[in-house]
């Protein structure tokens, strides 16, 4: 039986960029230390699988149930024998009944069974794994957390890493356009979740990278509300946080609209405030900068905006002000998770880091949470806007929105 790779194994990276990772991991670690990673278990028949992150990162294989190996430069592949029965229910899995075949296409050194991992590992010494109870398969050896390494190592993106994650923006950035477009009062907040669902699918994306957030009038105030299911409401803004799960990878975004599709002189003031303070951040943001200095010069410029804007309201002021203050609008980093590992906060920002700018004004007195966020890619020489392409200055808002929507489009789907 031949093994047809373009099913089997994922597309998106070179099989030389995870034997890179894995050669980096190892120049990391002790010499003749083994490190051991296990991939995600499926739970049940029904799930639809997702490879656990860190082992995607180090291998590119998406089989239930399968471990890796590291010692020195060779890495080793465990997987289950071929099973007739569950190709015939679910489809193709690499397998260990052709080691040569999968070794080959994954740029693993070589292909085991499962049953072989624990008399491989019996005379092990000093082993690296995040996985418990390891003592019953390396009963003599000195066990140690791998993960931090694994946290370093996902911070900074490589060329390969970039070019998914560039996809992952732009996608991003069309889901929320194609949603401010098809907003109107009386849709329920999941249905512009469904527009951003189909424009990811539709580009080769799983779906969401994380949970929407879709949030109109006063849910907003709630920064992760994830319920999605109030109506919209004319006169409201609408804040809407949503990224594809895109080959692993991720992105991030915030942006706020008019149901009605005009910004009143109030939401104009705070909204029009927060997208200017957003763009004062990215323009001091790039390669060796600090993350603190940045903020604090911003501030800086932006006290003495306020100081010549005229607010409709005091609280406005004060809220204004305050967010000055806040020192997490350069945000967390960005990869295979929205939230993904590694503070880079305390060093000089570095070429290949992807993180999210998100500066935020809370207004308690009127339950108002008003943000933007983008994702942000530090390049040799300065930055990349990964999700640039939602629009983000209110005319731009008021005009993308003055034309149909998906959901104006399909209208003679919905079931009256």
């Amino acid at each position: 039986m031949k093994i047809e790779s373009k099913s089997l194994f994922q597309t998106h990276f070179s099989s030389k960029e995870f034997s890179k990772r894995r050669e980096s991991l190892m120049n990391q670690v002790e010499d003749e230390a083994i490190v051991i990673i296990n991939g995600k278990r499926k739970e049940h028949e029904l799930e639809t699988f997702r490879q656990s992150n860190n082992f995607f990162y180090l291998s590119g294989v998406e089989v239930p149930g399968a471990i890796l190996t590291i010692q020195s430069s060779e890495a080793t592949l465990y997987l289950p024998a071929h099973d007739p029965q569950e190709e015939r229910t679910e489809g193709p899995r690499l397998n260990s009944d052709r080691p040569d075949q999968v070794a080959k296409l994954t740029g693993v050194s070589q292909v085991r069974h499962l049953s072989d991992l624990e008399k491989d590992l019996s005379t092990a010494k000093l082993v690296y794994t995040d996985q418990p109870n390891m003592e019953e398969i390396c009963p003599d050896s000195e066990t140690r957390p791998l993960s931090p390494f694994l946290r370093s190592m996902r911070i900074i993106k490589s060329a390969e890493e970039i070019e998914v994650m560039r996809t992952a923006g732009q996608l991003t950035a069309m889901a929320v356009t194609e949603a401010m477009r098809s907003t109107r009062a009386g849709l329920i907040e999941y249905q512009l979740g469904a527009i951003a669902d189909y424009v990811f699918r539709l580009n080769g994306a799983r779906g969401g990278g994380y949970p929407a957030i879709i949030a109109s009038g006063s849910n907003a105030w709630y920064g992760h509300y994830f319920q999605n299911n109030s109506q919209l409401t004319d006169g409201d803004l609408i804040l809407m946080d949503y990224a594809p799960d895109y080959a692993q990878y991720t992105s991030d975004i915030g942006r706020m609209w008019p149901v009605n599709g005009t910004f009143t002189s109030d939401q104009r003031q705070l909204y029009g405030f927060i997208v200017e303070y957003h763009k004062a951040l990215l323009k001091r943001i790039g390669p060796g900068e600090m993350a603190t200095t940045i903020m604090d010069q911003t501030a800086v410029e932006m006290k003495a905006v306020i100081n010549q804007m005229t607010f409709t309201k005091s609280h406005y002021e004060k809220a204004v002000r305050d967010a000055l203050e806040f020192r997490g609008h350069l945000s967390h980093s960005v990869g295979m998770d929205v939230h993904d590992h590694g503070n880079y906060r305390e060093q000089p920002l570095q070429p290949g880091l992807v993180f999210s700018v998100d500066p935020m004004i809370w207004v308690p007195e009127e339950k108002l949470y008003i943000r933007v966020e983008d994702t942000i890619l530090i390049t040799e020489n300065g930055i990349d806007n990964l999700t640039q392409m939602a629009p983000l200055e209110l005319d731009d808002v008021e005009k993308t929105m003055k034309s149909d929507g998906m959901i104006d489009m399909l209208s003679h789907l919905k079931i009256s």
